[in-house]
Formats: structure tokens, sequence, C-alpha cells
């Protein structure tokens, strides 16, 4: 018999599969139409009767990945209004204090779902953790700055999810009291942000950051790409004129305005300080101790700028010169680039450009947010993953972990980055590691000292490495970069 669970706005119904009970498509909010575009989430009406919870729900609008990303990357698009759903996977809904784990999906603010065959939240709920994951708005509808509408709706979006999680997660056996939450790259410094914010007060007990790092600019910053994309449209850069705009139309206009990656710099879309969901700089705030009673788990993959510079042979079309304008750029010394050449004999600019890049936004950043806590009552833990994938030379590029971390490497969009070969062993280690991490705080390794510990996850298996790339490190930490 197919479970059924009741909520606070209403029974659902699920499905059995391999014996974890599964349900998809539950909605948390009101769907963001009509009078509730551009408002932050509101509950949504309950409903009488079983509610039919066995396909994923409505995904956010949004642009497919652009190619070569595209064939990567796969983002399903679900059509409907109500994107604001989130999905459970549970070992007993019967049950009760079982640890919670919410999984917040990356895709620069701009892209991805809680669709993805990779976040199948089976594997959680076979060793005993209640597995959820969210949907919230994207782009501009998530993370435009406009004169008439709250900023930060996608993270207020967030904020709402891990309130309904508190609310209700024990009627699917979960424990509202041990909640993690993990996410990669925008998820995970969207949950930065979410620890910064005075919002996340009770809804959270410890945090993983995968290839993310606390940050958030100014509103006038912020503004710049609404009005990129309001000049596109040739409107004014108001919610108001933008919710009279044909959703297709805008997510066009928003396409041509905004671009590049992570690493690379171009428009794009972040959290914002507005002084009430995120009033300070979340970088600043949890350097100085806020969320210091949270446990934190923080890393990176080795490559993450692989996944940007191979499969569009950027890393082939990057010149000496090219890799001294963009050291000029983002101010990047030169001694601390002869430390990273000498230490790669033969590698080209584009490789020492790649690596410089991961490691001044990634890397470096969250090895500073570590040393900052290292008085915080609450431990925080260092992996860092360097499998190297096959696949067109990615090597161990950004997001390549997801599929160890949720033990997922047989799923078509885990094999698109991963190939056929990947380990099994590595993802039974770095998944127990998460879910132990969930469980007691303590993912398996030394937390982070001033030896600064790092649990490697690569072609060696696990293994604990005392302070890597030490050398590299310390030339960032000379006077200025």
């Amino acid at each position: 018999m197919d479970p059924i669970v009741t909520t606070e706005h209403g029974r659902v119904r699920g499905r059995t599969q391999d014996g974890v009970a599964v349900f998809r498509g539950i909605p948390y909010a009101a769907a963001p139409v009509g009078p509730h575009r551009f408002r932050p989430p509101l509950a949504p009406a309950p409903w009488d009767g079983v509610r039919e919870a066995d396909v994923f729900g409505p995904t956010a609008p949004k642009n497919p990945y652009p190619p070569p990303l595209d064939r990567l990357l796969p983002d399903p698009e679900v059509a409907g209004d109500g994107c604001l759903n989130l999905n459970v996977w549970t070992p007993d809904p019967g049950g009760a204090g079982l640890p919670v784990m919410v999984w917040i999906h990356g895709g620069s603010l701009r892209y991805g779902s809680s669709a993805v065959e990779t976040y199948d939240g089976g594997a959680f709920a076979r060793d005993g953790v209640v597995l959820v994951s969210v949907n919230y708005r994207l782009g501009i509808e998530g993370f435009g700055v406009f004169p008439d509408a709250p900023a930060n709706l996608g993270l207020r979006d967030q904020l709402a999810a891990l309130a309904w999680v508190r609310r209700n997660v024990a009627a699917f056996g979960g424990d509202p009291e041990l909640v993690t939450v993990f996410g990669e790259s925008a998820g995970a410094f969207s949950i930065a942000g979410m620890l910064a914010s005075p919002r996340s007060a009770g809804l959270l007990r410890r945090a993983v950051l995968q290839s993310g790092v606390p940050s958030a600019v100014s509103p006038a910053r912020a503004r710049r790409t609404t009005r990129r994309v309001a000049a596109r449209l040739g409107v004014p850069a108001t919610a108001a004129a933008f919710a009279a705009v044909d959703r297709a139309r805008l997510l066009r206009a928003q396409a041509a305005a905004v671009g590049g990656s992570p690493l690379g710099g171009g428009a794009g879309f972040d959290l914002v300080v507005d002084g009430e969901v995120l009033p300070e700089d979340p970088a600043r705030a949890l350097a100085e101790g806020r969320a210091g009673e949270v446990e934190l788990l923080l890393g990176t993959t080795t490559d993450e700028y692989r996944l940007w510079f191979v499969p569009s042979g950027l890393i082939e079309r990057i010149t000496p010169l090219a890799l001294r304008l963009a050291m000029v750029r983002f101010g990047i010394r030169g001694r601390t680039a002869a430390v990273y050449r000498a230490n790669r004999p033969g590698a080209g600019p584009g490789e020492i450009l790649g690596v410089l890049a991961t490691d001044l936004l990634l890397r470096v950043p969250l090895n500073r947010l570590a040393d900052a806590r290292r008085a915080a009552p609450a431990a925080t833990y260092f992996y860092e993953f360097g499998w190297p994938s096959p696949v067109q030379g990615l090597g161990a590029c950004h997001g390549m972990e997801i599929g160890f971390v949720f033990d997922t490497l047989r799923t078509p969009a885990t094999l698109r980055l991963t190939g056929p070969g990947a380990p099994v062993g590595l993802a039974d280690a770095m998944h127990r590691a998460w879910v132990d991490f969930a469980v007691t705080g303590d993912p398996g390794w030394p937390a982070w000292d001033g030896s600064r510990p790092v649990m490697t996850y690569g072609p060696r298996g696990p293994v604990v490495v005392r302070a890597p790339r030490d050398d590299e490190r310390r030339a960032w930490e000379r006077r200025g970069r």
C-alpha cells in the first residue's frame, strides 16, 4: 500500500520504491504567479482529500544550460506554475527521530532543479536519513533587485522550505531538531546566506558547503543585472513592469543579458545585503562568529575550473598575455602565480589561470572561513574531492563530487560527468561521511585546527592530508594577493 502522510496543508500520498517511501512535488508555498509574483513566499492553500505526490512538481522558470554544458548537466523542465515545491525520501514515514538532510541545488542561481536524477535521495533514506530536496525561484524572478519588491526572493523561498521542514518533517519520521542543510555551488552560498540570516534561527543544526563560499553584494551592484535585463525588454526596471512581461520573453531577455561563469565573471545573480533577510555580508558575519554553534563541513574539488575551461576549449585559447591580463583584473601578484607555476612544470597558461581562479574564488576563502571558526563552539571539517573523471578531460571538476555524495553513480545524469568507471568504493565512503556528519556532527576525520587536516577523496581513496598545497595557500596570505 502506498504511504499517506498528513502535512499541515493536507494529506499526501507517495510511492514505495526499493523499500523507501518517496513523496514528490509537495507545495511548501503558494505558486508565485499573479499577485504572488515578485513577492515573498506565502503558505499554499490547504486541500481536501489526498493529494497525489508521485511525480516531481513544476520547476522554476529557467533557460537551459548553454552549450557545451547542456550535454554534461541535465536540467529537467517540468511545466506548471507551482514551482515552490519539495520532495521527501524517508525510510519510515511512521517512525520518529530520524536525522534530516535538506538539499539545495546549484546552478548559478539561474539553472537547476530538484528533479535532476543525480539528486535522488534513495541512498540517504536507505541509510536512515530523511532526505528533502527543494525547488526555489531562479534568475530575475528569484534574485532580481527592484525598488518595488523585496530582494532575495529565492533565498526567502529556501528559508520558507526550511520552516516547512521544521513544522512537518516529524510526520515523515524526521527529527526537526536534527536538520542538516547541504548544497553545492549556488546552493552552498545560499546556505551561507541562510547561516548569516536571523531568519534561519532554530531551522538547522549542521550545514555542508560544497564548492561555494559566503558571498553577497550591495543592492546597487545587484541592480545592474536587473537593469541589463530591463534594457533588453525595453521596460522600466521595476517588479510591476517585469510582472507584465510574458515569461518566455523575460527568459529570452535574461539569457541575452546575463552570462559568464562563476570563475570567469560576467553579469550574474547574487545574494544581496538587503538589511532584512541578509543584514550584513555573510562572509564577514560568519568570520566574526555568526552561526558558530552550527557544525560545518566545507570543501571543493581539485579542478573546479575544468567544467568551464575544458569542454569549451577555453583552456587552449588562453595565451600568456591573456593570463597576465586576467591576473591584473583579479589583482593576483606575479609572485603568487610563480608558486603555482613551479608546482606544475609544463602547465600551460590556461591551466595556471584555472587553478589560480579556483583557489582565489573558492579554496582560499573557505580555508579562511575554517581558520576564523577555530575558536567557534562547533567544529569545522574540510574535504577536497580529487578523483579525475576521464570524460572529456574534466578531471575533478566543479560538481563532479555530487554523484558520489548521493551514491548515484549509476544514473544516466551522473554518468555524463563520470563515465562508467567511477569507483563505487569512493562513493560509498563519501556518502557515508555525509550521513555520519548529519547523524553525529563528525564525518570521520579530525576537525579543522592549526594543522589544517583535509580529507581528500582521490584515486588513492579517502586519505587525510595535513595542510595540502600549503605553499600555495601561503602565497595568497602575503601582503596583497
